[in-house]
């Protein structure tokens, strides 16, 4: 148990950058960080959707921005960093080798550089467009974008060498997908028992496409590199968050048309 309550705090760790020390951490306690990427995932929401909340005054663009500025701050820009990566080794390799070479490099690409101006640019419009319902859509796609890719780690092997920083993090078994869904779905009740506007639908619906996002980024990443490495995570969490965030406005949108 204590093993486990360990990897909550390692998770917080890998994931933020947050200084809540706690080192060194021992290979099972990065092994258990896995199972609470969502929880890490509610707390980036729950303050984004605080300072969502604090700047609503202003409009819903710049309280879309602020909480966008303050997830990225608070994660070091950790997934959108992934999402570039990804998207450069993806779209500018040919042949599997040549993606692990791509991954390695620093630098940023055009294919890299496209996807975080989408990205950002998404979740900014959808931010804006959900108005008053985003604090509560803020914190279900921070918590449910962080799922799907444990459940990766868990269906998927992990194909970075051995040196990758991440790779002690990604040996996540079973137990560590079963917490990390159980996370997702308290979060989702909470959402929802809370008397949000996102309703029962809209969350059942959210963590329907959040499965299917996450099966399709599987199916890609094993097509081309034969499993996952730490920045298609990355990228995944990335591609869950947007579909997360369309999916709740989109049935908002449905619920209300005459």
């Amino acid at each position: 148990m204590k093993t486990a309550l360990r990897g909550a705090r390692a998770a917080l760790v890998f994931m933020t950058r947050v200084p809540v020390g706690g080192f060194p951490y021992s290979a099972n306690e990065w092994r258990w960080a896995s199972a609470w990427f969502p929880l890490v995932g509610l707390v980036i929401g729950g303050v984004c959707a605080g300072v969502w909340w604090l700047a609503a005054a202003l409009g819903p663009w710049v309280a879309a921005m602020s909480a966008l500025v303050v997830s990225i701050l608070l994660t070091g820009a950790f997934h959108e960093d992934g999402l570039a990566d990804t998207a450069d080794a993806l779209g500018g390799a040919y042949d599997r080798e040549k993606i692990f070479v791509i991954l390695k490099d620093s630098r940023v690409g055009a294919f890299g550089a496209l996807a975080l101006v989408i990205s950002v640019a998404f979740r900014l419009v959808l931010l804006a467009q959900l108005g008053t319902i985003a604090p509560g859509a803020l914190i279900l796609a921070h918590c449910l974008a962080r799922v799907g890719p444990v459940w990766l780690m868990v269906a998927m092997p992990y194909v970075s060498d051995a040196a990758a920083k991440s790779r002690q993090v990604t040996r996540a078994g079973t137990a560590q997908g079963v917490l990390a869904t159980a996370i997702g779905v308290a979060a989702a009740w909470g959402v929802v028992m809370t008397g949000s506007a996102i309703g029962t639908t809209g969350a059942l619906a959210a963590f329907a496409a959040m499965a299917l996002a996450t099966a399709l980024c599987g199916w890609r990443f094993r097509a081309r590199a034969g499993g996952v490495t730490g920045d298609f995570l990355g990228a995944a969490e990335q591609v869950n968050e947007i579909v997360i965030l369309f999916t709740i406005l989109a049935v908002q949108l449905a619920g209300t048309a005459p």
